[in-house]
C-alpha cells in the first residue's frame, strides 16, 4: 500500500499587496515571469520522481499569493507535470485559491475540466469601506458575483475566507459580514484574527490604526464559533469550520503530521523525516538555483513537540492513549498544568481527550508556548 504525499505550489503573483500581508508576494510581474515561473516549477517536480515512487498524492493545493492571476495554460501545465511525475490518486482533493475578481466562469470551467475540484476564495468582509482598508482590491459585489460563477462553472466545494479586528470594525459589522457569507453558502469557512505583522504597511502606520483591543477580538472570536456553529459550520480546528464531510483534507494532514511536498519560492516541506524550506528569493529559483534556506532533520523531541502543537490545534486534540503508544509517556505527567487549565476553562478533559475549549483557543499560541518549555 502506497504512503499518502500532499503537494503544495506556491504562486507568489499578486495585483497588489494588501495593507495586512507579509506571505511571499510579488505585484506587478507580468505573464512572461509567470510562465517562466510555471517552468521552473515543473523542471523541480519532475527531480521528486524516483524519491516518491512509493507514494500516492491526495491533496494538490495551489496558495499564493493569488494562483488564480497564472494562466488556465500554466496550471494545466503544473497538474500534467504533478500526473506524469506522481501517482495521483482519482479521488485526491485539489485546490486552488483565489481572489474575487481575477476569475471569470470560463477560468473556472477551464480549472473543472482540468481536475481542480476545490476553491478558496477571500473574502475577509462584506464591507467595501473595510475592504479597502485592508487593501484589497475587490468589492464585496465582487466576491459575490466571482462566487456565482464559480458555482455555475460545477465547483461544489467552496471555502471562503473571514477576518475579525479589522481597523474600525464593530460587532455589528463583523456580523453583517457572517451573515452575507453564510447566505451564500460555502462548504468551508476559515476566520482570522487580524495581527499586525512586521513589515507590513499596518506595521509601518500601526499607530494609525483604531485597533480592537483583545477583549474585542475574543467576543468576535466566539461570536464567530458560535453564529457558525448555528448555520452548520462546525469548528474542527482552531480557525476553520466546516460543513460534514467538507474539511481541508489537504490543511488536516499538516495538522496530522503527514507528509507533503512544498514548490515554489517561500515553500516548505516535511518528507522523510526531514522539514526543509525555500527562501524568497525569486531571482536565484527562476536561475534554476537551489534555495533550500532551511533543512531540520526531526529528533524523537522535535516528532513529540510538533505532534502537541499540532494536534491540540484541532478540535479532537489529543488522545492520551495515542500519546502513550507513539512515545512512551504519561500526558498527564508531562503536562500536570493541563488540569489546572481545565478548572480555569481553557481546557476540556473528556475521558481519554484533552483539547482546548473556545477560549483556550483563543489564547492557544500562549498556552502552547508553555506546554512546550514544561514538556
Amino acid at each position: 500500500m502506497k504512503k499518502s504525499l500532499g503537494i503544495y505550489i506556491h504562486i507568489p503573483f499578486c495585483v497588489q499587496k494588501c495593507r495586512y500581508c507579509d506571505f511571499c508576494s510579488f505585484a506587478g510581474e507580468g505573464d512572461g515571469v509567470k510562465s517562466a515561473y510555471a517552468d521552473e516549477i515543473i523542471g523541480r517536480i519532475g527531480a521528486w520522481r524516483g524519491e516518491t515512487a512509493g507514494y500516492e498524492a491526495d491533496t494538490v493545493y495551489f496558495g499564493g499569493g493569488t494562483p488564480s492571476l497564472m494562466s488556465a495554460r500554466d496550471i494545466n501545465r503544473i497538474l500534467d507535470s504533478i500526473n506524469s511525475v506522481f501517482s495521483v490518486s482519482g479521488s485526491a482533493e485539489i485546490t486552488l485559491e483565489c481572489n474575487p475578481a481575477t476569475a471569470d466562469g470560463e477560468y473556472f470551467r477551464a480549472l473543472r475540466s482540468m481536475g481542480v475540484n476545490r476553491l478558496s476564495m477571500g473574502l475577509q468582509s462584506a464591507s467595501d469601506r473595510e475592504l479597502a482598508l485592508l487593501g484589497r482590491i475587490h468589492t464585496a459585489k465582487d466576491f459575490e458575483n466571482t462566487f456565482a460563477q464559480a458555482r455555475a462553472a460545477g465547483f461544489d466545494n467552496i471555502s471562503a475566507d473571514l477576518m475579525y479586528g479589522i481597523p474600525d470594525q464593530d460587532m455589528d459589522s463583523f456580523r453583517a459580514t457572517m451573515r452575507y457569507l453564510t447566505a451564500l453558502s460555502p462548504e468551508h469557512i476559515s476566520a482570522y484574527g487580524l495581527m499586525i505583522e512586521q513589515g507590513t504597511y499596518f506595521e509601518k502606520h500601526a499607530e494609525e490604526l483604531r485597533l480592537a483591543d483583545d477583549d474585542m477580538q475574543y467576543e468576535m472570536y466566539l461570536a464567530c464559533t458560535e453564529y457558525l456553529a448555528s448555520c452548520g459550520y462546525g469548528k474542527y480546528e482552531i480557525s476553520n469550520f466546516a460543513r460534514d464531510g467538507r474539511r481541508s483534507r489537504h490543511n488536516m494532514r499538516y495538522w496530522l503530521g503527514e507528509e507533503y511536498l512544498g514548490f515554489g519560492v517561500a515553500a516548505h516541506s516535511y518528507f522523510g523525516g526531514v522539514r526543509f524550506g525555500n527562501s524568497r528569493d525569486m531571482g536565484a529559483f527562476l536561475r534554476g538555483e537551489d534555495i533550500t534556506e532551511e533543512r531540520v532533520c526531526l529528533d524523537a523531541d522535535d516528532v513529540r513537540e510538533e505532534y502537541i502543537m499540532l494536534r491540540l490545534r484541532l478540535s479532537e486534540g489529543i488522545d492520551t492513549r495515542d500519546y502513550a503508544c507513539r512515545f512512551g509517556r504519561d500526558f498527564f505527567s508531562d503536562f500536570q498544568v493541563v488540569r489546572d487549565w481545565a478548572k480555569q476553562g481553557f481546557m476540556r478533559i473528556l475521558g481519554d481527550r484533552i483539547g482546548f475549549t473556545d477560549k483556550g483557543s483563543f489564547v492557544s499560541n500562549t498556552l502552547l508556548s508553555e506546554m512546550l518549555s514544561l514538556g
